[in-house]
């Protein structure tokens, strides 16, 4: 199943992403694509925190009629353009519950690890990996089908890290390494008995030369060559059960030219 879900306001203010993802659904043209419909509690600059949560109301809205859709579709596979990181609680716990010790694998500059009362900014889509384990938010825990363990995580293009998340990641052993090597991932996927992944693709984990249309830019990133490469090498010795393509902000599809075998390997 297709779905197109542009939440922006676990970014905070959020500029430019919904229109990202909208560039990405004309790019595509494929009309098997369903929107999930945006919350429309004020956010942004006028939205408000609860439990050290920007724009936690209107998240929580929508994400629960993200759940509730898919509870009601029982999809078997998911291809989700996005919006931002905080939306993968809904599709990564669903087919968590569907597919046993199923493998994450999360593209992105960025840990997403952090319990709220850790982050720096408060935004959610720094905090989706720490609530799928269980230990974020409580008040959330709703919001999922099942929840991850950190052997379960692994990392590609981690760069940017606070030092609550290096915490847990070394603690939890969570596989982060410092340059993509997609052998060893694949070998340390097989020890772990994996078959089925989620890729979690955030555009902020490729090189800024590379491509600059994302909601941060991180030097030091996975070059565009380098993650067409790892995600064909994931693809031909698993079976990849969902897929993301979160936080580009380009609205212009001309734009996205760079990473149009990325989108169509994710999105396919």
């Amino acid at each position: 199943m297709k779905i197109y879900f542009p939440q922006w306001q676990g970014a905070g203010i959020g500029e430019k992403i919904e229109e990202g993802a909208y560039a990405i659904l004309q790019y595509l043209n494929d009309p098997d694509f369903i929107k999930i419909p945006l919350s429309q509690i004020p956010s942004g600059k006028d939205g408000e925190q609860k439990f050290h949560i920007n724009n936690y109301d209107a998240i929580t809205e929508q994400l629960v009629r993200f759940k509730a859709f898919l509870k009601k579709e029982q999809p078997k596979k998911l291809a989700t353009i996005g919006g931002d990181c905080g939306l993968e609680l809904v599709p990564v716990s669903y087919l968590n519950a569907q597919y046993s010790n199923l493998g994450v694998i999360w593209f992105d500059a960025h840990g997403d690890i952090n319990r709220p009362c850790d982050s720096p900014s408060c935004n959610f889509h720094g905090m989706p990996l720490r609530t799928l384990l269980g230990e974020g938010e409580s008040k959330m825990d709703s919001l999922m089908f099942s929840k991850l363990e950190p052997s379960q995580i692994h990392y590609v293009g981690l760069r940017d890290i606070d030092a609550a998340e290096k915490t847990r990641l070394v603690e939890g052993n969570i596989y982060h390494p410092e340059k993509v090597n997609p052998l060893e991932l694949i070998e340390t996927l097989r020890s772990k008995g994996i078959e089925n992944l989620y890729l979690h693709f955030d555009f902020d984990c490729l090189e800024p030369t590379d491509y600059d249309k994302t909601y941060y830019n991180v030097p030091d990133g996975v070059t565009i060559k380098e993650a067409v490469s790892c995600i064909e090498a994931l693809k031909s010795n698993f079976m990849v059960v969902g897929t993301s393509v979160l936080e580009s902000t380009t609205p212009s599809t001309k734009e996205l030219k760079p990473v149009e075998k990325i989108i169509n390997l994710l999105m396919a």
